[in-house]
């Protein structure tokens, strides 16, 4: 059905009036400008970086055959062209997102091609943190002077490369806590965006690639007391979980909000890898000595996190009954609780277990009351999850496993059977 061609027929038939009908002609015809505009932006973006690369690599063909005044020519070439073309949209273009963002990415790649190709030719001695560490410094004013989302995206990469360079590569002859401050330069644009076009594409962008940064830099911190930081972990799970549950982000799709995505499912993979005996036995083994705990990075950044799940859980829950928390987000709490006593008692590892088959279970019935088959199957998927764990434990005989599977693929199949009933009857 086309509704564009049956408007005529709906007035006709005096469903709608000549004034609505216009106002559906505008709506569809400004949708189809926005598709074109944005397929114009990123084709715009890609084909800025393409030639970028394209010029860099026609360089290098004939490069060792080139003098060294004609190769510092060439060094700065890129970035001249750079700036000549976001100095352009800045006086001519200012309004067009497609301009804008091009050619602020064909600059932010020139800069790392002129750093690296001045490098080389006077031989200024370096390494890849510093390299990296320069060229994030020099591109992150065009995230602001050119108002770009593309330009902080690319920062934020460029950070997160940063921080595994220096935390976990280059360590311990490096370290990874400028990264922390580096963050925090890209955060008023991410809140500008979430002013102005909280519905747009690059906004999604920065809801995925904000916290995937953060929880691949958060393992940096680790230094001697390893054990510490799943509690670290666990809150940055529940931060994220609980921000992806903040009204912008619940009127919004599940595929943009990234938050609560990562926040879940890295709260529930965690749980799954320490439903096995591992690491409790080593945790029962450790001897720790309480001065190297609190004076440790794990131990500060385990607190920080904490307190600010903590507080994130309160504001949400302050007005609302104890039974409307989801399970995951205090699961932080539940863990160091746990966490305390697998120091001195095996019992850790049921509690984590029965923490898994709890949450499994309230999301089906969760799904079951919003009569929504995703989130219904994921529940069952979080139980099979843990069946198939159980399946690898050494400790439980093939009759109860095989029991196990055999359960959950009748649970599959009765759920999504009496769902579809369901709607049927509703129908």
């Amino acid at each position: 059905m086309n509704i564009l061609k049956d408007i005529p027929e709906l007035v006709k038939a005096e469903v709608i009036s000549p004034e609505t009908a216009e106002k559906i002609r505008d709506y569809y015809r400004n949708k189809g400008g926005q598709s074109t505009n944005r397929l114009f932006v990123v084709f715009g973006i890609l084909g800025a970086v393409l030639i970028g690369l394209g010029i860099i690599l026609i360089i290098a063909h004939n490069w060792d055959e080139l003098s060294r005044t004609t190769k510092t020519f060439f060094a700065f070439l890129p970035l001249f062209a750079g700036q000549i073309l976001c100095g352009f949209t800045l006086f001519k273009k200012p309004d067009s997102v497609a301009w804008r963002e091009s050619s602020t990415a064909f600059l932010f790649f020139a800069v790392g091609a002129s750093i690296s190709l001045v490098s080389q030719v006077y031989n200024i001695p370096g390494n890849l943190s510093s390299f990296l560490l320069t060229w994030m410094l020099l591109c992150l004013p065009l995230v602001y002077v050119m108002k770009s989302s593309i330009a902080s995206l690319l920062y934020l990469i460029g950070i997160t490369y940063y921080a595994g360079e220096t935390g976990y590569w280059s360590y311990p002859s490096s370290e990874s806590y400028l990264y922390w401050i580096l963050l925090s330069g890209c955060l008023p644009h991410y809140y500008l965006l979430y002013k102005n076009k909280p519905e747009s594409n690059f906004m999604t962008f920065h809801n995925w690639l904000i916290p995937l940064s953060v929880i691949i830099t958060l393992g940096t911190v680790s230094k001697g007391t390893k054990e510490l930081m799943f509690i670290a972990y666990f809150s940055l799970f529940a931060c994220f979980y609980l921000l992806g549950n903040l009204k912008f982000f619940t009127h919004q799709r599940s595929r943009n909000n990234g938050f609560k995505t990562l926040g879940a499912l890295g709260t529930i993979v965690l749980l799954l890898a320490l439903s096995f005996d591992w690491f409790w036995e080593d945790l029962r083994n450790n001897d720790f000595q309480f001065n190297a705990i609190i004076t440790s990075p794990e131990f500060s950044a385990s607190v920080i996190l904490t307190i600010l799940a903590a507080g994130l859980l309160f504001l949400q829950q302050k007005n609302k009954p104890l039974n409307s928390i989801n399970p995951i987000a205090p699961v932080f709490i539940l863990f160091i609780i746990t966490f305390l006593l697998g120091l001195v008692s095996p019992i850790s590892i049921i509690l984590i277990n029965l923490f898994v088959l709890a949450i499994g279970v309230w999301t089906i019935w969760d799904g079951a009351k919003q009569d929504h088959l995703g989130i219904l199957n994921f529940g069952l998927l979080i139980i099979m999850a843990l069946v198939v764990c159980r399946f690898f434990d050494e400790h439980l005989g093939f009759l109860i496993r095989g029991t196990l599977f055999v359960s959950v693929g009748i649970g599959f199949f009765a759920t999504n059977y009496w769902m579809l009933k369901k709607r049927k009857t509703n129908e």
